[in-house]
């Protein structure tokens, strides 16, 4: 996927406490992220939001969970550059 030009949200689905951390495009255009960090104390959501920072190459404060700050599935909102 391309950095996106104006403010996109995107749909992903993460997978904590995985071997390495990685993001690949899955079913029906959902990003698949995999993150070491285990999901307690919001670990697993702020290294979500940098590997989509870095993946976008974006800075990491244009990144936000606008839905499922909880859930695997998620609803990421990112700004343009």
């Amino acid at each position: 996927m391309r950095s996106p030009i104006e403010p996109t949200v995107i749909r992903v689905r993460v997978t904590s406490n995985a071997k390495r951390d990685g993001i690949t495009e899955g079913k029906k255009g959902v990003l698949e992220i995999s993150v070491k960090e285990p999901p307690e104390a919001n670990r697993a959501n702020v290294k979500v939001c940098q590997l989509i920072a870095e993946h976008f190459s974006v800075p990491r404060k244009n990144v936000m969970i606008t839905k499922g700050s909880e859930s695997r599935s998620k609803m990421i909102l990112v700004y343009k550059r």
